[in-house]
């Protein structure tokens, strides 16, 4: 009692220091992570417009939840797009003052089908009634907060899917073809000049005579520093031990497998004797064996020759009811099966036209139903006198995308297809062509195959790792990641007789690496790691022994890089110079003399394009030919693949004709198309984009 009275009366001196403590511990922790204003709590900031981290967590989250089989890196990334995207268009809208309003939105969503065709929305003539709609939207307000959030996203994505649409009709606008452009279109696919060519290659000059030096790749990335900038980026050097299974892994799970073929004898210890137990081949429960003694559950599904594996698909369709095959290998799988029967018509295949309607389900078609319902029938008429037909007629009157394969929609099993489609192929042979309706409209349908499917109950038990083939692993990791600490990575790696994998190179967010995978664990260690450190890290793999060999600040591309990037154009110019000293001569004889090249004709070849045959496309070359005149020698061309000198011999004028109508609509179309990608992509290349997502991943 008296230690508890002296703990009372020194509580407050407790309290005092013990708050001391964690203040200290948080000030640390805030110090250490960039706390007190220091560091960002942004994802980022694009043209001066914050991303808040948790906001872009919550939409990174339900992006990978929407979307099955996203990595967290992939959603994110993508995430990142939209939101880069989101704010640059947002902006242009703000300068331009482009809103939606109610009236506009309201119209948007009648075009839904799900409100459009909605009874709950319709007043009496079956029209949309927005009366109705408000009435049912204010209902979730007062009555579901969490509906009504929801509500307003898609709200919102719905009004700024509209105004980018408004936008991108409004850039399209902004570009126009005159006659004057369709003309020089038309000239430039259509004027061809012929020359003779002597050409020298560039291949002809050995890349060692003209090495270049880190001042020359440097001196040219400067010229253009924003085209030739990186991003910070680590150098990792490896080496994988992997954990697979081996050869007494291997062993053990094919004995075991093996040994479920035939009856066993067991000792049961309450009754003291020895039971005989049934084996795969002889079991009168068979279902209940697969379940006890295979690594996946008995499926009933019938399998089609063309979905067994393949070398074995022939000799497992073709056992016998009550017969087992096997054992045998499928993937990692060690496997026995046993067919328990074949069905006929499991899958069937069909083509078939869709002549669509006003009206009917997902149709864009203006035809009323018995517009279409006549053009079947007449369609049906001629493939039934001329069944070969069917592929060209589908192609020219179908309203389905089938339409491109002929109207194949290849193999489906039951339960695939509308009800009508579906009793109709299968309820007729193979070659059967007949007309039936659905909510799509009329199909008329040919019947092309059927495929009858076996029922197997398989045994399948994968060879994976024994643990003590893991700790195998793990040990020879473990010794290499010492040994590689002691002394140089690559000769500890040759005294383990290890190889060390291909370089990889990583930015901040990358996730995968070459060889290994998704590695996202190692990427970050690189980025928080010394040059020179080495870590060791258990994957799905096997175990990585990791060494950060090299850190590439931002700034310039690293020189091998840039190396890979220009190296050859670079060398090329030398060569060229090179090349060129050697042309001499005032007439293509001499020059072909000089260098040993032949002297050959490019007929007939037009600006657009600029292809010469047996060459390649050299618009330097081609361009020189239609600005010079003919019998002259031009100066040396340096092209694209070598040095060039041409005479021109002739040249002939695109034939004349009333209008270039065909032209401005081609090049106007292809213009307007590609307008809304290339203003964003100004956006984006002109944008001061401060990108933090590697902090928070």
């Amino acid at each position: 009692m008296a230690v508890l009275s002296k703990i009372r009366q020194r509580s407050l001196l407790v309290i005092a220091i013990v708050g001391l403590s964690l203040f200290a511990f948080i000030i640390g922790a805030l110090i250490e992570n960039k706390g007190f204003g220091t560091g960002t709590r942004n994802a980022g900031t694009i043209n001066g417009v914050d991303i808040p981290f948790e906001d872009f967590r919550i939409k990174v989250d339900n992006a990978q939840k929407s979307q099955q089989g996203v990595t967290m890196m992939q959603a994110t990334n993508g995430v990142w797009e939209q939101e880069v995207r989101r704010v640059l268009l947002e902006g242009q809208y703000e300068k331009l003052g482009l809103r939606l309003g109610d009236d506009q939105l309201i119209n948007i969503i009648k075009e839904d089908p799900q409100f459009a065709q909605n009874p709950q929305f319709l007043n009496a003539a079956g029209k949309f009634d927005k009366a109705k709609f408000n009435e049912f939207i204010g209902s979730i307000k007062n009555s579901s907060p969490e509906r009504w959030q929801q509500w307003l996203a898609y709200e919102k994505s719905l009004s700024q899917f509209a105004v980018e649409q408004m936008y991108n009709t409004m850039v399209k606008s902004g570009f126009y073809t005159t006659q004057a452009e369709g003309k020089f279109n038309y000239e430039l696919e259509n004027n061809k000049v012929t020359f003779d060519v002597v050409s020298v290659p560039y291949s002809t000059i050995d890349d060692k005579k003209v090495e270049l030096t880190d001042s020359e790749i440097i001196a040219y990335m400067k010229k253009n520093e924003k085209k030739y900038k990186a991003e910070e980026s680590r150098e990792i050097e490896f080496v994988l031990i992997e954990d697979k299974p081996s050869a007494e892994d291997e062993k053990a799970v094919k004995d075991k497998v093996n040994a479920l073929m035939n009856s066993s004898v067991v000792y049961n210890a309450a009754t003291g004797k020895n039971d005989t137990v049934a084996g795969f081949r002889n079991t009168t429960n068979v279902i209940d064996f697969v379940n006890t003694n295979s690594d996946i559950k008995y499926d009933s599904t019938y399998i089609a020759k063309k979905d067994l594996p393949v070398e074995h698909a022939e000799a497992i369709f073709n056992t016998p009811q009550g017969g087992t095959y096997g054992p045998y290998m499928f993937g990692d799988y060690y496997c026995i099966s046993k067919s328990l029967g074949k069905k006929s018509g499991i899958n069937a295949k069909a083509s078939h036209i869709l002549l669509a309607y006003k009206g009917a389900a997902r149709s864009q078609a203006t035809r009323t139903k018995e517009e279409a319902q006549a053009k079947a029938n007449e369609l049906l008429a001629q493939l039934q006198a001329n069944p070969g037909s069917f592929a060209m007629l589908a192609f020219t009157n179908s309203d389905d995308s089938s339409k491109q394969q002929g109207g194949d929609l290849g193999y489906f099993s039951k339960g695939q297809m509308t009800k009508n489609f579906e009793n109709f192929v299968f309820g007729n042979p193979v070659g059967k062509i007949g007309l039936v309706e659905t909510e799509f409209g009329f199909h008329i349908i040919n019947v092309t195959d059927k495929q009858d499917g076996i029922r197997l109950a398989t045994i399948a038990q994968k060879i994976i790792p024994s643990e003590a083939t893991s700790d195998a692993v793990f040990t020879k990791a473990t010794k290499f990641e010492m040994a590689a600490n002691e002394k140089d990575f690559a000769t500890a790696a040759k005294e383990n007789k290890l190889t060390i994998a291909p370089l990889a190179k990583v930015l901040a967010l990358d996730e995968n690496i070459q060889g290994i995978g998704d590695q996202r664990e190692i990427v970050r260690w690189a980025f928080g790691a010394k040059e020179g450190e080495i870590k060791r890290f258990n994957t799905k793999v096997g175990s990585v022994v990791a060494r950060l060999k090299k850190v590439n600040a931002e700034g310039l591309m690293p020189i091998e890089d840039a190396k890979n990037a220009f190296g050859t154009k670079l060398r090329n110019e030398k060569k060229a110079k090179l090349i060129e000293a050697k042309m001499t001569g005032t007439t293509l004889e001499a020059v072909s003399k000089a260098t040993g090249s032949p002297v050959k004709e490019a007929k007939d070849v037009a600006a657009a394009g600029s292809f010469i045959e047996t060459i390649g496309p050299e618009p330097k070359v081609v361009g020189t030919a239609f600005s010079i005149k003919p019998g002259v020698v031009s100066q040396t061309i340096a092209g694209n693949s070598g040095v060039f000198k041409i005479k021109v011999k002739s040249t002939t004028k695109a034939p004349a004709v009333k209008d270039y109508k065909d032209v401005v609509t081609r090049v106007n179309s292809q213009s307007k198309g590609s307008a809304a990608g290339r203003v964003y992509g100004a956006l984006r290349k002109n944008a001061e984009i401060e990108d933090n997502r590697a902090e928070f991943n």
